[in-house]
């Protein structure tokens, strides 16, 4: 499981992290506090990041915290948090919304892949690797909607169309899996 890096703080208590949650920005908190700061905002909208101010729509408690559920200020920071994966994790966003994710959930998607300890449903899983091979056919494959042969470098826009497009679709069906797994439904 993921977990924050060594010798880095919460930066909203500014101590050791104590139940720690990534968001969907990549940013580390202490459950409670990142909690803290949705509640003293709007509680119809999702908080946005103290440390880059983007919007927080997952939130992702790490392995130490999912192990302290019979604790019970662990097992209360994981039902608030699945509260708000379920509220803020699952509607629609926007596409600079989606833009900005993909990192993050690449990344963490690929990991999970490669990792064999990692639960990632056989399904999913098929489909990540079917998409990827596709895409990777595509690309490398003299047939194109439009030819680098005859128009250059603007031939290769159709394929990185169709990567992104890929990557996009990845990301879409990771964080459903997140949402399903830390959201609670």
């Amino acid at each position: 499981m993921e977990s924050p890096p060594e010798n880095d703080v919460c930066s909203v208590c500014h101590d050791d992290f104590s139940l720690p949650c990534q968001a969907n920005c990549s940013h580390w908190f202490c459950g409670n506090c990142i909690l803290r700061v949705w509640h003293h905002s709007s509680a119809l909208r999702p908080c946005k990041c103290p440390i880059c101010r983007r919007s927080i729509t997952l939130l992702i408690p790490s392995g130490s915290t999912t192990q302290r559920h019979g604790d019970p200020e662990g097992s209360q920071v994981l039902e608030n948090i699945e509260k708000y994966n379920r509220l803020f994790g699952g509607g629609s966003h926007s596409l600079f919304q989606r833009l900005q994710d993909l990192p993050f959930l690449i990344r963490r998607l690929l990991r999970e892949l490669i990792d064999p300890q990692r639960s990632l449903p056989l399904v999913i899983r098929a489909r990540v690797l079917f998409a990827m091979v596709l895409s990777a056919v595509y690309v490398l494959s003299p047939i194109d909607i439009l030819p680098e042969a005859v128009l250059g470098v603007v031939g290769f826009v159709d394929d990185f169309l169709v990567v992104l497009v890929v990557f996009l679709h990845l990301a879409a069906i990771y964080r459903s899996v997140l949402v399903y797994r830390h959201g609670g439904s």
